[in-house]
């Protein structure tokens, strides 16, 4: 039998990683972040690598302007751009949010499919044309650096889309986005369709792809794309996005890295933030990671067929194409526990990637770790993960003192909480149909403030019987959605310190606003 043979890179090109998390992605139902939360993704996205972040929709709301213009202030590296329809109020408003970044850029679109020009926009199709050009020719005025989409393009006709690319590239447009808006099209199609554009536009223009899963292709979409001639691919962390989702970034890149001798691209992504960046958005957006997901899931390292163990045992190429510390999940080697010291732990959050924490932070997290230690015994990577991830960057008006819970079979729970407060502890007790509810019964009577819960999860973030629990709540507060996380190993205190933090985000003004307008966000 012939051994196989390894296939030759088509390219040795770069692709332009642009990404939407922070637009697209919180279009996912049910997400709202506040403006602190988006800085801090953008952040960590610019320590990924990205190449593009667009930061948000600025037209959506006063709210939604503010944190684009925000990233744009403080954020450095990645081009920063905001998302605004053909018209001239979106335009505006997008070129004040991205006045103050380093490498500004506009991103308009408008809808070019049969069905989207006769139903939505109730235009035939030279005014389409009409309104691109004069949107782009606007975007030009205030920033060097254009993107036009064409929503729906893989419904459009091939003619109709090479005529308004080619207008508005006239018109100053340097990156044409091909968006799959409602994940119709296949792998073959879209590798003929870029070909085709390609083809058709001139050679300096940058080709970009922008896939939805709605069928389970969007990754695949997204490769064929490149393959076709697209060198800027449109994705989110985790895959979040509208409906079914986006693109996934890391497995995009992931595919181009462990691949690297068929397809021949490469990416300026530093792999090893992969998965920090998947729990950071995982635990901002209240949205968990399946575990069989790709890269970044809880089993995607994982072995419990014998025969997979005893071949990663003997060679670990035998059953992994790539390794966990590649993406940065180092968590089978470290083991920590109630004797380790400071500089242990120290050291230990440094091999999990965070260097960079401040001192103050390491201080707070050491006491939680040591405590947790004594109750827990052996502590993991992911402990100490989910650690990190429940830090609080609210400020602490309130903070959990102790509980004690009465429940049972036939019996009322009853909750007895002590909060420390501004005016020093106070406690309370409270009934409920629940152990949790009677908690949160309990704070609220403390702190005289009583959101209204709208979604609850739990799940186990670290493995054994004594796992660590994580509590994800939402709650409205008015016109606000608030999203509060809790870690322990009991889960009446993880859900108590998840309440307790919207409770304190409330006091702090933090919430995410409510988008304005009667207008969806932009969707592409």
């Amino acid at each position: 039998m012939t051994q196989p043979q390894k296939s030759q890179p088509q390219s040795t090109d770069r692709i332009i990683i642009f990404d939407t998390t922070l637009r697209d992605g919180e279009q996912s139902p049910g997400v709202a972040l506040n403006h602190s939360q988006k800085l801090e993704i953008a952040h960590q996205l610019a320590r990924l690598g990205v190449d593009v972040i667009e930061a948000g929709f600025p037209i959506a709301s006063p709210g939604d302007l503010e944190g684009v213009s925000r990233i744009a202030r403080e954020v450095r590296g990645p081009i920063i751009t905001g998302l605004a329809r053909a018209g001239k109020a979106d335009i505006e408003a997008a070129a004040r949010a991205v006045e103050a970044a380093g490498k500004p850029r506009i991103h308009t679109f408008i809808a070019t499919s049969p069905i989207h020009m006769a139903k939505k926009l109730n235009l035939e199709p030279d005014a389409v044309v009409e309104r691109a050009v004069q949107a782009v020719t606007l975007a030009r005025s205030f920033v060097d650096d254009v993107e036009f989409s064409a929503e729906d393009a893989t419904r459009s006709d091939w003619d109709f889309l090479s005529r308004i690319f080619k207008a508005t590239v006239e018109a100053g447009a340097t990156t044409i986005n091909v968006p799959d808006t409602v994940g119709y099209t296949t792998p073959d199609e879209m590798r003929k369709l870029f070909a085709f554009l390609k083809a058709e536009l001139p050679a300096h223009v940058i080709l970009s792809s922008h896939c939805h899963d709605d069928l389970g292709m969007a990754v695949a979409n997204s490769i064929a794309a490149a393959e076709g001639g697209a060198r800027q691919i449109e994705c989110t962390i985790n895959g979040i996005g509208e409906r079914a989702g986006n693109a996934s970034l890391e497995e995009i890149v992931m595919a181009f890295h462990t691949r690297a001798d068929h397809y021949g691209y490469t990416t300026g992504i530093q792999t090893r933030e992969l998965y920090r960046s998947s729990r950071m958005i995982s635990r901002l957006s209240g949205m968990p990671v399946q575990p069989n997901k790709a890269i970044v899931g809880d089993n995607a390292f994982a072995h419990e067929s014998g025969i997979h163990q005893d071949g990663v045992i003997k060679a670990r190429e035998t059953y992994e194409i790539m390794n966990a510390e590649l993406v940065g999940r180092e968590a089978a080697v470290l083991v920590m526990g109630k004797h380790s010291g400071r500089a242990a732990f120290r050291k230990a959050l440094t091999d999990l990637g965070y260097a960079d924490m401040p001192d103050d932070k390491v201080q707070h997290l050491f006491g939680r770790f040591k405590d947790l230690a004594d109750r827990k015994g052996q502590i993991f990577s992911d402990d100490l993960r989910a650690l990190v991830d429940s830090r609080s960057d609210v400020p602490q008006t309130f903070s959990l003192e102790g509980f004690q819970i009465t429940s049972g079979m036939n019996m009322t729970p009853v909750a007895f909480v002590r909060l420390q407060t501004p005016d020093g502890p106070i406690d309370a007790t409270a009934h409920g149909d629940g152990p949790v509810e009677a908690a949160f019964g309990a704070i609220n009577k403390i702190t005289g403030l009583s959101p209204t819960l709208e979604s609850y999860r739990i799940q186990a973030v670290t493995q054994g019987g004594d796992a660590l629990g994580e509590v994800s709540v939402s709650a409205r507060h008015g016109e606000t959605l608030l999203h509060g996380l809790g870690v322990a190993t009991d889960v009446v205190e993880a859900s108590a310190r998840a309440w307790i933090r919207i409770q304190n985000m409330i006091v702090a003004g933090m919430g995410a606003e409510r988008r304005q307008g009667e207008f969806a966000p932009g969707r592409i």
